[in-house]
């Protein structure tokens, strides 16, 4: 299994050393030569949604990035990662456009609305939750399943192989989300063997 970490920007770098504590073989993708290796799973990490959507689109990895993910390809997206994937945004055009959601950007506030939490997680249970000027998920259609809620507000769902969460995991000593992501892997390799 190999995971490609989107790393134009943000929080790739924390994202990586969970991959390493869980022993999944991971790369950074920073320009279209970087697609050219096979891999599994991406990672679209947290940082400033329009500056990687520009980032992308500037150096030639919206199309072929766009490619792999209608192609089935399990992706996971963290607070901007979100953003990227969804079909609707809050006064913005939509990235990627693909999971079945509409999002608020920076629901929470600037920098100083970020906050900490231990909430459920379907499937999972009890998780810390890190919130930097996270967006949430204002809708989701009928093929999305909620994982999580905080106030009210859903910040983790999933579409088929798409899953996305509001909070940085990444930024907590708990492995249980990145090691769920593995899972979605590993069932699509699975099916496509």
């Amino acid at each position: 299994m190999r995971v490609g970490i989107l790393a134009l920007q943000g929080a790739f770098a924390e994202h990586a050393a969970v991959l390493e504590k869980l022993g999944a073989e991971h790369f950074e993708i920073r320009q279209r030569k970087d697609l050219e290796a096979p891999f599994d799973g991406l990672i679209l990490p947290g940082g400033e949604s329009t500056v990687m959507k520009k980032l992308l689109h500037d150096l030639g990895l919206l199309e072929p990035l766009a490619e792999k993910i209608q192609e089935g390809l399990p992706v996971f997206g963290t607070c901007a990662g979100l953003i990227l994937l969804a079909k609707e945004i809050e006064g913005g055009s939509p990235c990627f456009g693909v999971m079945d959601i509409a999002v608020k950007r920076n629901a929470y506030g600037r920098q100083l609305g970020s906050f900490y939490v231990r909430e459920s997680f379907h499937g999972i249970g009890m998780v810390p939750m890190t919130f930097i000027r996270g967006p949430y998920i204002a809708s989701a259609g009928k093929d999305v399943e909620v994982l999580a809620e905080v106030d009210g507000n859903i910040v983790a769902a999933r579409q088929g192989n798409l899953l996305v969460t509001a909070f940085h995991p990444e930024l907590s000593e708990d492995l249980s989300i990145h090691r769920y992501f593995l899972q979605i892997i590993e069932r699509r390799a699975c099916q496509n063997a």
